[in-house]
């Protein structure tokens, strides 16, 4: 072992800090909570902890590809410089585009964008950013004139009131919703509210849970507005003194009364009267808003209606108080500091602006410099499918899958003329469409700055060096940019030597003469290498007038508009887009789950991680499945104007009768048909361009089923020749659910072909049931279970997680082997069930068994006992459950 490492998680937005200790000769790596990191003081979620299960080398892109075949760096990267040049040549520099990712560093990005806006001459560039932080990008600049989050972390413990509005924290930011369960319990008068159509695990801390209609975010706020100045409960002096607009956004909320609002969201006017009153009454309130607000055709105007309260009672800047937006990739608010959306130059600087223009053209000595926005996500890929963008190079992210109207995506990327890839995975939805593929640097391998919610950077440190011939991104795009011919801007060394312009622009002519900027880490422009190696967790700005980093912003009334005050804005609520109709009566909203992230090509590396919802499910009312003929467990087809998806059948209360629900992260490597992305409206908020993935009118119905199966086996099995399959990586094994129209003829023959290693002399045990369509079947090889595969005429089949279990327990023995085809353990042997702690591997039986075996009465209880909850606590309240 070696000595740890101080790191940084590569998931969400809270921004963990990580202290990992490498075994470079085994390439593995112990994981553990940094303590000092004040991101999470030692805490990680499941995802974190599970890391060191992830730095596998099978499946990782280790050489460069040119037309799917092997090649060298200098060929790769003269292909894709002469092609670009070709196209910018012959059809312009409008004609090509990056498309990044906030999975990439500052460094990465700052010298793509770099060379994109600076050097190429167009803007088209965007961001897997643009589907989930835009909308708040806006709003921030509409209301600060500056993308500035003014809170931290810290005022979590300081609130006297937390309202967590669109945002599944205790799922998607476990780790700082687990610091609002701190707070509450040490301050039981905390109060707690919940803003959600859904009743997600996040209500379980709630003292209340709002459970409004789809898209009716802004009339609840402009009638919490309303209600405010109703009740006097305003701060004149702080609107007279610090803020303009509040006459016109009065105005628009003039009819935002108690019963219209009610009216409007679909919620009890009492329980509304209850959140105003409160809201009113606490003068320490946190707004944390994320995906709910963001992913919306008007998200930028609820963003403003959200801090259009907070400037109109003063509650902003102050500890405990002010709007937060929850960031929902580590290095999404990163990619905003350089500039990585098409509208936007680096150093939070803006094509609005000539004079931005100009700087930032002086800083780069660039005559070539683009004088306009490019093309935001959809529109990019819109324009891709159009022809008029004819390369794109993607770098770290999975459009195919992520973006709505995927399926257009799909076809776009089809009929381009040049698609590059940089990636750290070879096999992905969108590197399959890619005439050159570039092996990037991998979490763990990689060297450079994140940044977080709290506007806190900190260091990602290499635990390893490079894999195969992957290479860092920053320097794939220099080595590119070198052979535009612009050696002498892009002649960078190392990540410092990024850094360091990083932050000497973003102090460039940054002063009351030309004009003050939020964003200000000029004391780190001279930093030595040695520095930036030891480089501590500071949250911006970084400067002269703030050496050790600012923790809140506008405590002073001052803002980043050239009156200096804030900007309240006049908001008309306005529904979503698309509405249901008869063809597509439903409303889908979309999301992640605890355990998995985006598209699944990390965390579905580590089995741990895909044992609580280890398929792709839509929640449906129980009504609502019983009108349309879906039972629990049988498989559904979801089908919208765009595209189609098949998902496992979970009746669920806590979702609205009308609404369904589906997870973001399968694709085509892990499901035949689990894309959601395809389902997705393409509708896009006017002024942020953010889709609008929480409200798509989709159908229902039943998937005609003949048969349904799983399969487990030690090796990686092919079933794509079916309708229903899903893959998923268990501990020693795979696991596949399957299902379709029509058995194979010879069903037999069939199987073994699919179960059997032709290279291993196998015992087969079978049993058949043709009258009732059953059929099970185990290979032993050398006396251990090698696969086992069960199919029936219904979903309503064995659990999989004893037989799961035998993977991993050598030699089977006599009463094993006689369970073995009933798929139920014998009596004595352990079946957990399904896990509900993924942290600790605890499941369902194995909680349920402990308290009627102990006679438990609490969750606390369960956490001494079994350990499951006493980690990131994303269970906690599915524990709880057990007990009602």
């Amino acid at each position: 072992m070696n000595d740890s490492i101080k790191t940084t998680c590569p998931y969400c937005g809270v921004g963990c800090g990580i202290e990992a200790t490498p075994d470079r000769l085994q390439h593995h790596v112990l994981i553990r909570g940094d303590q000092t990191h004040p991101a999470n003081f030692g805490r990680l979620c499941s995802k974190g902890l599970a890391l060191g299960e992830t730095v596998e080398l099978k499946g990782r892109l280790l050489q460069p590809k040119l037309f799917g075949q092997p090649t060298s760096w200098t060929d790769a990267l003269d292909t894709v410089a002469d092609r670009f040049r070709q196209i910018i040549d012959q059809h312009g520099p409008d004609a090509v585009a990056i498309y990044g990712s906030g999975q990439l560093l500052t460094e990465d990005y700052y010298v793509a964008n770099k060379l994109m806006k600076g050097f190429i001459g167009s803007a088209n560039i965007d961001t897997n950013s643009r589907l989930c932080m835009s909308s708040s990008v806006a709003g921030h600049k509409r209301a600060f004139g500056s993308d500035t989050v003014p809170g931290c972390y810290q005022d979590l413990e300081m609130a006297d009131m937390i309202v967590l509005i669109g945002s599944n924290a205790a799922w998607c930011h476990p780790v700082s919703f687990q610091r609002i369960r701190a707070a509450k319990i040490s301050n039981p008068g905390l109060k707690i509210v919940v803003i959600d159509p859904r009743k997600t695990p996040s209500c379980d801390i709630a003292d209340l849970h709002l459970p409004l209609a789809s898209g009716s975010d802004a009339w609840l706020f402009n009638g919490l507005l309303h209600f405010l100045h109703q009740q006097h409960l305003l701060d004149d002096d702080y609107i007279q003194n610090h803020t303009e607009g509040f006459a016109a956004a009065l105005y628009s909320a003039g009819n935002a009364n108690l019963q219209n609002v009610a009216q409007h969201c679909q919620l009890q006017p009492a329980d509304l009267r209850l959140f105003y009153d409160w809201f009113g009454s606490h003068n320490k309130v946190m707004s944390l808003y994320s995906q709910g607000i963001n992913q919306s055709s008007s998200g930028t105007d609820k963003v403003n209606s959200i801090i259009n309260c907070h400037l109109a009672t003063g509650r902003i800047g102050k500890p405990g108080m002010g709007p937060f937006s929850l960031t929902g990739q580590p290095n999404a608010m990163g990619g905003r500091e350089v500039g990585g959306l098409a509208h936007q130059l680096a150093a939070h600087m803006d094509f609005s602006n000539p004079a931005d223009i100009e700087r930032v053209a002086r800083f780069w000595n660039t005559s070539n410099i683009a004088s306009r926005s490019g093309l935001p996500a959809v529109e990019l890929f819109d324009a891709i499918d159009a022809g008029q963008v004819k390369a794109v190079w993607i770098m770290g992210t999975n459009p195919v899958v992520s973006l709505p109207n995927a399926d257009k995506v799909k076809q776009a990327l089809g009929k381009c003329s040049f698609v590059v890839v940089s990636d750290c995975m070879e096999y992905t939805d969108t590197t399959a469409f890619a005439h050159v593929l570039l092996p990037a640097l991998g979490w763990s391998e990689k060297d450079g700055t994140v940044t977080n919610s709290e506007r806190r950077i900190s260091r990602q440190r290499a635990l390893f060096a490079a894999s195969g011939d992957a290479k860092p991104d920053w320097w794939i795009v220099s080595q590119v940019a070198q052979r535009l011919g612009f050696a002498e801007a892009f002649a960078y060394q190392s990540p410092v030597d990024i850094f360091r312009e990083h932050a000497a622009l973003s102090g460039f002519e940054n002063d009351t003469e030309h004009g003050l900027r939020d964003f200000d880490i000029s004391a780190y422009q001279n930093i030595t290498a040695k520095e930036y190696q030891n480089l501590q967790p500071t949250q911006w700005p970084v400067n002269t007038q703030y050496p050790q980093g600012r923790i809140r912003l506008f405590e002073d009334g001052q803002y980043f508009t050239p009156s200096a005050k804030a900007q309240l804005i006049a908001i008309t609520p306005r529904l979503p887009f698309n509405k249901p109709d008869d063809n597509y009566p439903f409303i889908l909203n979309t999301g992640r789950l605890r355990d998995q992230w985006h598209t699944m090509t990390r965390t579905a590396l580590a089995a741990k991680l895909n044992q609580h919802k280890p398929e792709a499910y839509v929640d449906i009312h129980p009504q609502d499945a019983a009108r349309y003929g879906l039972a629990a467990k049988t498989l559904a087809l979801l089908e919208s104007r765009w595209g189609k998806m098949l998902a496992r059948v979970q009746l669920n209360d806590e979702v609205q009768p009308g609404n369904l629900f589906v997870p973001m992260h399968w694709t085509a490597q892990f499901a035949s048909l689990g894309r959601m992305g395809a389902l997705v409206n393409p509708v896009l908020d006017p002024i942020s361009r953010q889709p609008e993935s929480k409200h798509t009118p989709v159908s229902i119905k039943p998937y005609p089923a003949s048969w349904y199966g799983f399969a487990l086996s030690r090796r990686e099995l092919a079933f794509k020749d079916l309708d229903y399959w899903l893959v998923s990586k268990g501990d020693r094994y795979y696991r596949y659910e399957l299902a379709s129209e029509a058995l194979p003829v010879n069903l037999q023959d069939w199987l073994q072909a699919k179960l059997a290693d032709q290279e291993q002399p196998a015992d087969w045990l079978e049993y058949q049931d043709t009258a009732v369509g059953s059929y099970r079947a185990a290979c032993i090889v050398d006396s251990c279970l090698d696969s086992v595969i069960f199919i029936a005429n219904s979903p309503t089949l064995p659990d999989r997680h004893w037989l799961a279990s035998l993977f991993d327990k050598g030699e089977l023995d006599t009463q094993t082997r006689k369970a073995l085809l009933t798929g139920r353990a014998p009596q004595g042997k352990a079946d957990v069930g399904n896990i509900v702690c993924a942290c600790f591997n605890v499941g369902e039986k194995t909680i349920r068994a402990e308290i009627l075996k102990q006679n438990l009465k609490t969750v606390k209880e369960v956490g001494d006992c079994l350990k499951a909850g006493t980690n990131c606590g994303s269970c906690l309240a599915e524990i709880k459950g057990f007990f009602s």
